[in-house]
């Protein structure tokens, strides 16, 4: 019998321990719907030389919780690359570690739940001129091209499933398009939440700080409700202080301020790692990603006040012995 997906096309998701990343283009443009409702409407956006239209399937918009798919996608090809590994928009990966990964319970419900994700990703239609990999091209595509349950329970439920990417995206993710989020994203629950770390993360970034309006970002954050709302709603999430990494301020005249909190650290801040940590990082935490592993320690130097590291890879691997050990 022929192969059915020929080895060298499939891509296998199998980096447990794999940072969050997200492509530039879904966090600058609001294509995934926030509503916890089947979201049936056609959206039109036009921001500065970008143009936007996103269909709906009869099972309603993709909604940004159902981005924690493509987020997951993203990650392990990210990880993959920085450790030389081929890569493929084929991907084969376990719908258990997807939810874990999420911060998602693996009840029976929320099976269900992804499947219905997987749903909405692929028959969301997309029109845009946006660039990804320095490439402008107007087209129409799915946020996913397709998906297949490969391997399930006598009970029904997903074990293994088959996802081929977009496009679109996957050349985003292979031209190194993407942005590290906190691991706490995930347990963002509200929709707007979700959107406004996305959209702090891309603007503010480690910048000292970035401002916008709450008309702007009203538009920006793709948000049906009138603005009043909108801004009530702003209110609720300053006042609740779940933001991970970033600050938020309503100031006079009705503008947002955005800082990042401490611990972000700025590339060229850290205490530089060689080749040859890493490698030995590999070697002591085999199927685990080095750089996730890196941006952590890195993290934790930040914490602990910054100090002056005469040895930063005996530094690095030691911290990362006590964390295996612990």
């Amino acid at each position: 019998m022929p192969q059915r997906y020929p080895a060298a096309e499939i891509f296998v998701c199998d980096v447990f321990d794999a940072l969050p990343k997200d492509d530039l283009a879904t966090m600058e443009h609001p294509i995934f719907s926030l509503s916890t409702r089947p979201d049936l409407q056609v959206l039109r956006y036009s921001h500065n030389n970008a143009a936007i239209e996103v269909v709906p399937s009869v099972r309603g918009r993709a909604t940004i919780h159902d981005k924690d798919i493509l987020i997951y996608c993203i990650s392990q090809l990210m990880a993959a690359l920085n450790a030389g590994r081929p890569v493929s928009r084929m991907m084969q990966l376990r719908a258990h570690d997807l939810l874990v990964a999420t911060s998602r319970e693996t009840s029976g419900d929320a099976y269900r739940r992804l499947r219905e994700a997987f749903e909405r990703l692929a028959g969301t239609r997309i029109t845009t001129n946006i660039t990804t990999g320095n490439t402008e091209t107007t087209s129409g595509f799915g946020l996913i091209e397709s998906w297949e349950i490969v391997r399930k329970t006598r009970g029904g439920r997903m074990i293994s499933v088959m996802v081929t990417l977009s496009d679109w995206l996957f050349r985003a993710v292979t031209a190194r398009s993407v942005l590290t989020l906190s691991r706490d994203y995930f347990g963002l629950r509200r929709p707007l939440e979700r959107r406004l770390y996305e959209l702090a993360r891309k603007h503010c970034g480690k910048q000292a700080e970035w401002r916008i309006s709450v008309e702007t970002l009203l538009k920006k954050s793709g948000s049906g409700s009138p603005r009043r709302v909108f801004r009530a709603m702003l209110r609720d999430i300053i006042a609740a202080g779940q933001m991970p990494d970033y600050d938020l301020e309503l100031e006079p005249g009705d503008v947002l301020r955005v800082t990042p909190r401490g611990g972000l650290v700025a590339p060229g801040d850290a205490p530089l790692l060689s080749p040859a940590a890493l490698d030995q990082a590999r070697a002591l935490a085999p199927g685990l990603d080095v750089h996730a592993l890196q941006a952590e320690w890195q993290a934790y130097w930040a914490r602990h006040g910054r100090v002056v590291l005469r040895a930063p890879d005996k530094a690095f691997l030691g911290w990362l012995k006590l964390r295996l050990a612990g």
